[in-house]
């Protein structure tokens, strides 16, 4: 699959990482390809840093990964997003894309794409590696299009998830995105470290 990765920080670099071992060809999506932050993410195989424009021009699916408030940016120099998938691995906690409430909802709103939002609900850390001992964590998801949850089902895989859990319809992308906070409470407010993950059990 060809993924442009929009936003190479934490998230978007070890996703980036993870699916470029898996074979995934990667096209990081910059304003600057002589420099920008994750420079050492093209040390990957099947990488390569190009123009956001070009990034989602040859790019089936789409992640993005960068502060809810670039999206008004992102969508501008995406062109067409027609036929494609696109992630919204983004969390309106402190910034919201006003006047929509989040990511998913901007992108719905503004583009054809096919959308789904996940990665989004854990730390970078448990995307680069989500194996605990005997136990690996799962990833979640939520969105309207069956298509862009079946793409987002076989990346987590990819990435090395148990299973990806569908939250529900785009009315749970917000619900969500609490989970998300849900972690982050846990993780950095309580104190429990960044070393935490979601796995769901049944009796």
């Amino acid at each position: 699959m060809n993924i442009a990765i929009i936003g190479t920080g934490n998230v978007g670099g070890a996703l980036a990482t993870s699916w470029a071992k898996a074979g995934h060809t990667i096209f990081l999506g910059v304003q600057n390809t002589e420099q920008f932050k994750g420079m050492d993410l093209l040390h990957n195989p099947n990488t390569k840093a190009v123009s956001v424009a070009e990034a989602i021009a040859q790019a089936e699916t789409i992640l993005i990964a960068t502060p809810p408030t670039a999206i008004f940016d992102i969508i501008e120099q995406s062109g067409n997003l027609s036929g494609k998938y696109c992630i919204d691995a983004t969390n309106a906690v402190r910034q919201k894309p006003e006047p929509y409430s989040t990511v998913y909802h901007c992108l719905a709103a503004k583009t054809e794409a096919a959308i789904v939002k996940c990665f989004n609900s854990t730390g970078f850390e448990n995307m680069s590696n989500p194996r605990y001992d005997t136990v690996t964590l799962d990833m979640f998801m939520a969105g309207d299009s069956d298509a862009a949850k079946a793409v987002a089902t076989q990346l987590a895989k990819d990435a090395g998830f148990e299973q990806c859990y569908d939250f529900g319809k785009g009315d749970k992308v917000e619900l969500l995105e609490c989970f998300a906070l849900s972690w982050i409470n846990l993780a950095i407010m309580q104190g429990y470290g960044r070393s935490i993950g979601f796995k769901v059990v049944k009796r």
